[in-house]
């Protein structure tokens, strides 16, 4: 969340900059400073009670002392209201800080200077685009089709298991996913992130932490008899792992990856854009994890998106990389890059990758601080990606590469599979 201090020092700037999310409860942010201002004027106020309290302890302890019992016992009599004006005080401090948690965390994070005005994703700014789209082989099909002549991928098996956005992958088609995991994890160790196994099941604290709460509540699935969430995102426990922490600044660049199964309601969702692949409700995804200084967060954010592209590049897949605009971005986000594979049998754009900076949103939340040299304690930045989402890669990689002797597989990825061709 934002830092309070800033908001009341930078009133203006952050009201324009809300506006390029086209956030309309601007009043939250007057209501942020209002409060505020309440805050440190009652804790002001308890101070010098507390003050006078302390000095009216001393004086009482002297007259004891010196034998001056009954100027004492009148000096008592005197200060005893001090503790029940402290008691209020107090009482309607914790109310004023409540309340001002209570809005400031339904106030989004503030786009960077870049982030293109807009409402939504045809606001989008195409930054580049890679590779060229593939022509097709008449009469080619799109994945869902492929999936059923090769009986790689079963989604009205998936249907009578569970309900619709939950396929069940078979023979190849499942060891094509697993081969992909397992080549996009061996090129997040390559490239320096450490690997985590984290759990699926996240509490409301951690949800909370990196912003899924309260803002996707709606989105994500609850297990209500422990209160836990399915995580629709390894980013959530592999952030969390450092809520609460304090590292060295000589920590820097923290790095991880991990591959989790993710789990988003989608409630909503329906047309033929979410057919087969498209949009699940489950899926497999890799996501790779930064926490760095505050001075190389951009530039790190720039690597990480090279790196993505990398893997793109490597699958052949035809890409382009967006640059959100600002009511199509994260409400954690003040950067996003979106990358996005050609699907040539739908004749359309998937997107496969978000990577993210969040600056010290997360981490103000989550009270990820480093220590300087010197010893000033700051907040940290926190940065993520997507390095794969498989649905839509897999989806992509059975179209682009469908002929007519089958599914032409990935030359980085047949080491993987054990085999070059679906047929």
């Amino acid at each position: 969340m934002l830092q309070v201090n800033y908001i009341r020092e930078n009133r203006d700037r952050v009201i324009e900059r809300l506006a390029i999310r086209n956030f309309q409860p601007l009043e939250l942010v007057d209501a942020v400073i209002a409060l505020d201002e309440r805050r440190r004027q009652v804790q002001t106020e308890s101070d010098s009670i507390a003050a006078a309290a302390n000095a009216a302890a001393r004086r009482i302890g002297e007259l004891m002392r010196q034998g001056n019992r009954e100027e004492a016992e009148a000096a008592k009599a005197q200060s005893g209201g001090y503790k029940e004006q402290h008691k209020k005080l107090a009482d309607e401090l914790a109310a004023v800080e409540a309340e001002l948690y209570e809005k400031l965390v339904l106030i989004p994070n503030l786009p960077h200077q870049s982030v293109p005005a807009g409402v939504g994703a045809d606001d989008n700014e195409v930054v580049l685009e890679h590779g060229r789209q593939p022509d097709l082989p008449e009469g080619a099909l799109p994945h869902w089709e492929l999936a059923a002549k090769y009986d790689i991928i079963d989604f009205e098996l998936g249907t009578k298991i569970t309900g619709s956005g939950f396929p069940v992958y078979k023979g190849k088609g499942s060891q094509l996913q697993r081969a992909m995991i397992n080549y996009f994890l061996d090129q997040a160790g390559k490239a320096g992130y450490g690997e985590v196994q984290p759990p699926i099941l996240i509490n409301e604290a951690s949800g909370f932490g990196t912003g899924q709460l309260p803002d996707k509540e709606g989105q994500m699935y609850h297990v209500g008899v422990d209160d836990l969430y399915l995580i629709p995102t390894a980013e959530v426990p592999v952030t969390n792992m450092y809520r609460d922490t304090i590292v060295k600044e000589s920590d820097f660049p923290i790095k991880h990856t991990a591959y989790t199964p993710c789990f988003r309601r989608e409630a909503g969702s329906y047309g033929a854009h979410v057919r087969g692949l498209n949009r699940l409700h489950q899926f497999d995804k890799v996501e790779v994890v930064q926490i760095v200084h505050p001075d190389k967060s951009y530039a790190v954010l720039e690597e990480m998106s090279l790196y993505v592209q990398s893997l793109l590049q490597a699958l052949e897949l035809p890409y382009r990389v967006l640059r959100l605009c600002g009511g199509d971005m994260g409400f954690t986000s003040a950067l996003t890059y979106d990358m996005e594979v050609w699907s040539a049998a739908q004749q359309r754009w998937l997107e496969v990758s978000s990577v993210s900076n969040f600056e010290t949103y997360q981490a103000n939340r989550l009270k990820v601080r480093f220590k300087e040299e010197g010893g000033k304690t700051q907040l940290a930045h926190t940065l993520n990606g997507s390095a794969l989402a498989l649905p839509r890669i897999v989806a992509s990689v059975l179209e682009n590469n469908q002929t007519d002797k089958g599914i032409k597989v990935p030359d980085v990825l047949v080491p993987y599979t054990g085999f070059e061709w679906i047929d």
